[in-house]
């Protein structure tokens, strides 16, 4: 994000420090930007529609130039693209029945599904999707729609780097794990009952219905769809619950993917080549209770990263393993800190965090807060190391730096940290002041709070 766009905002910024704009507002009158009272951090609001989204942290909404970022956008239903030099947005295309992708790596093009049924709310809920999907390129300058191909069932998950194919799975039937229609402001839709018959707390209601969707034991497919010929071939198959699958952002060939499920139960985190070989599982359990998930590569695709606990709501960590020396990082944080997603800065020198409320898995007391990392590793007392020290675990620390304060936010929409492609703002997407919108918070401190 360039300076321009800061120039654009100057205006309401003044206008906020000299007190003209208070943060306490109608969903009405959301403010355009604003410095942050408890982190005097300056954060902006991208979007310009309420019912806006930023996608979900592992997918690329920028392009490559790193001067556009896409969001989804309703009322009605489409794609807009934010451009981050002047912070100006305009709306690239609507369908009722399109959901966004992802943003080409390499090309100017914003990749869409249309499901018929969609704009309907009937198939949001469906994580096993049997009708077909198209699949579409939309160029972002000129808004011109290329027919990339048809998958007569399943889910596109991501796009290689050099956008030859496109990745996704279906299952042999389908398994609905929500319960119905997505509310306008939340993520999601998990309903429960516990033994004593009263509804389940939604983290509760999630986790008993991702469990029942693992033991239906579906057999699935993972495919590659050709994005020249749209010829589909299947490359894996399992009845584990295949899931979060990702391309290397730079190796064209590789994949990481997970065993969905509850993270206590499975062996969540592998990768694979392309033609299916080579199947390696990236974290191996030690302890009962031990979670590791929420995976995503580095913007060098050397290093995949995770959320790491041991165990399950006790001990938290950010985890990483370098995937050609094998070398292991685990960087240890505080109950607070921890976030229902991580992301690391293109440049690999900062990590984000999206917080979490009380009713999740940390349970963290004050834990509402987009965050900002640095890591600090432990070295050796004296400059004396274990003889076996190289191929040991490396401890470090997460060093916190609170960006926004997220107290107004119901964590039902999970915020999806990313990191502009210049490291200067972390963008999310919140309900903090009633509609959904896109924001962004600087990384540079505006003022002292």
């Amino acid at each position: 994000m360039k300076m321009p766009m800061c120039k654009v905002l100057l205006t309401a910024a003044v206008a906020l420090m000299a007190g003209a704009l208070s943060p306490a507002v109608n969903a009405e009158d959301i403010p355009k930007s604003w410095i942050d009272k408890d982190t005097g951090h300056r954060v902006i609001r991208l979007s310009e529609e309420p019912g806006s989204r930023s996608l979900y942290f592992h997918q690329n909404a920028y392009s490559a130039d790193g001067n556009s970022m896409v969001i989804s956008v309703d009322n009605p239903r489409g794609i807009a693209v934010v451009n981050l030099k002047d912070g100006t947005v305009k709306r690239l295309f609507e369908d009722p029945d399109a959901g966004i992708l992802f943003m080409g790596p390499a090309s100017r093009d914003v990749y869409v599904t249309r499901i018929e049924g969609a704009g309907s709310g009937e198939v949001v809920a469906k994580n096993e999707l049997q009708q077909p999907t198209e699949v579409l390129a939309i160029n972002i300058d000129n808004g011109r729609v290329r027919h990339v191909a048809t998958v007569p069932r399943g889910k596109i998950h991501s796009i290689n780097k050099d956008e030859s194919l496109l990745i996704g799975a279906f299952a042999e039937r389908e398994y609905s794990i929500e319960s119905g229609p997505r509310h306008a402001r939340f993520e999601a839709r998990y309903e429960a009952t516990g033994k004593d018959g009263k509804p389940l707390t939604f983290a509760e209601a999630k986790e008993v219905r991702i469990n029942e969707r693992l033991e239906a034991r579906i057999p699935m497919e993972m495919f590659v769809v050709d994005t020249q010929t749209g010829e589909q071939r299947t490359i894996h198959k399992a009845t584990d619950w295949l899931n979060h699958i990702q391309f290397s952002p730079a190796d064209p060939d590789k994949i990481m993917f997970c065993h969905e499920g509850p993270w206590h139960k499975v062996d969540r985190i592998w990768t694979m080549n392309v033609d299916g070989s080579h199947i390696q599982k990236m974290h191996t359990r030690s302890m009962n209770m031990e979670i590791a998930g929420h995976e995503f590569f580095d913007h060098s695709g050397s290093r995949i990263f995770y959320d790491l606990q041991t165990p399950r709501g006790e001990v938290f960590w950010l985890a990483s393993v370098d995937l050609s020396s094998g070398e292991r990082i685990w960087r240890h944080m505080p109950r607070d800190y921890w976030s229902v997603h991580f992301n690391i800065s293109p440049d690999g020198k900062l990590f984000a965090g999206d917080g979490g409320d009380e009713e999740m898995v940390a349970r963290a007391k004050d834990g509402k807060w987009i965050y900002l990392f640095r890591d600090e590793p432990i070295n050796d007392v004296a400059g004396i190391s274990a003889p076996d020290a190289a191929s040991l675990i490396k401890p470090a620390t997460l060093q916190a730096e609170r960006l926004v304060n997220m107290a107004d936010h119901d964590y039902r929409l999970e915020p999806n940290v990313t990191f502009t492609p210049d490291n200067k703002w972390v963008v999310f997407r919140s309900n903090m002041h009633g509609p959904v919108h896109v924001y962004a918070v600087e990384v540079a401190r505006a003022q002292q709070p």
